[in-house]
């Protein structure tokens, strides 16, 4: 090969490495990234993630929901669905990310990925690369990729919840789920620079009882961080959620008039109106590129 064939060579080369690279450009408004997470658990997270989802399914949505709980991953045991393969599959060359997306409830997709996640801060850049490009095969299937973290602090749920563009903490009026929830807003903050964070109530008897956990937080907040709070809404402690739950079914989807359901719907249609202004942060793209190249600046999935 002469030389002026090397170079031609050598510059096709780069150029597939920067297009591995680069962040897509997409026509149209980006992805929104989400993440749900709480300060601890027992707070019914997965269950507002599920729930969430097929609501926003519902206003029109196109929506992804990426199991990333490491520990409790379970949206697809709460709505009686069977994963054939995980993202391990994926990271192993046995599987393409489209393959391994199970369809529920209302069109939602959910990306299985307990049996994955781990590897991800110790990929090859052969691997990232190939992972990246299946992202960008996947990154107009969706308009809002829900990220079902793991609860509490530990490093995997910090993980992944500072790789998405948007944060939900959901919360219970418990006085430990108010401590943990604080704490772990504090933690993002001070650690990761988070600085703007969405409230969901969980399992409260009256909207004031609401309104007092997310005033009283606001309240502490407000003294000693330096972060905005915003209130999402509240979901009332509610038996029907239970029984959806037995039956392996969002309640949103097996008893959609009731008082549960109704907030699910209304809270959905919170998040819709309240779209942040967009940026670099915001897309499937970014987000994956910060949790494959996580292990450059030293972070981890494992706990």
């Amino acid at each position: 090969m002469d030389q002026a064939a090397t170079l031609r060579a050598m510059a096709r080369q780069d150029q597939i490495s920067r297009d591995l690279s680069a962040p897509v450009r997409r026509i149209g408004p980006p992805v929104r990234v989400i993440a749900v997470t709480s300060g601890k658990g027992g707070v019914g997270k997965t269950n507002v993630v599920a729930n969430l989802a097929i609501a926003l399914s519902r206003l029109g949505q196109r929506v992804l929901l990426f199991d990333a709980d490491l520990s409790l991953g379970n949206i697809d045991v709460l709505l009686g669905l069977t994963p054939g393969r995980t993202l391990g599959d994926v990271l192993a060359g046995q599987a393409r990310l489209r393959e391994i997306l199970v369809h529920g409830p209302e069109g939602i997709q959910i990306l299985p990925a307990t049996s994955g996640v781990q590897e991800l801060s110790a990929l090859t850049e052969e691997q990232r690369a190939g992972l990246l490009t299946e992202v960008d095969q996947l990154d107009g299937a969706a308009d809002v990729l829900l990220v079902d973290t793991g609860a509490g602090v530990s490093s995997n749920v910090l993980y992944f919840t500072v790789a998405a563009q948007e944060i939900i903490v959901v919360v219970s009026p418990e006085p430990t789920s108010m401590t943990d929830a604080y704490a772990l807003m504090k933690i993002l903050s001070t650690r990761h620079a988070e600085r703007s964070f969405k409230l969901l109530v969980n399992s409260v008897r009256t909207p004031a009882e609401a309104m007092e956990v997310y005033r009283n937080l606001v309240k502490v907040a407000d003294r000693f961080l330096d972060i905005s709070i915003g209130y999402l809404g509240h979901i009332p402690a509610d038996d029907h959620v239970t029984m959806a739950v037995r039956r392996q079914r969002a309640v949103v989807d097996l008893y959609p008039r009731s008082p549960a359901a109704r907030n699910f719907a209304e809270v959905a249609r919170t998040l819709l109106d309240d779209a942040p202004v967009v940026s670099p942060k915001g897309n499937i793209q970014f987000f994956w590129q910060r949790l494959v190249r996580g292990n450059e600046s030293g972070e981890s999935v494992n706990g």
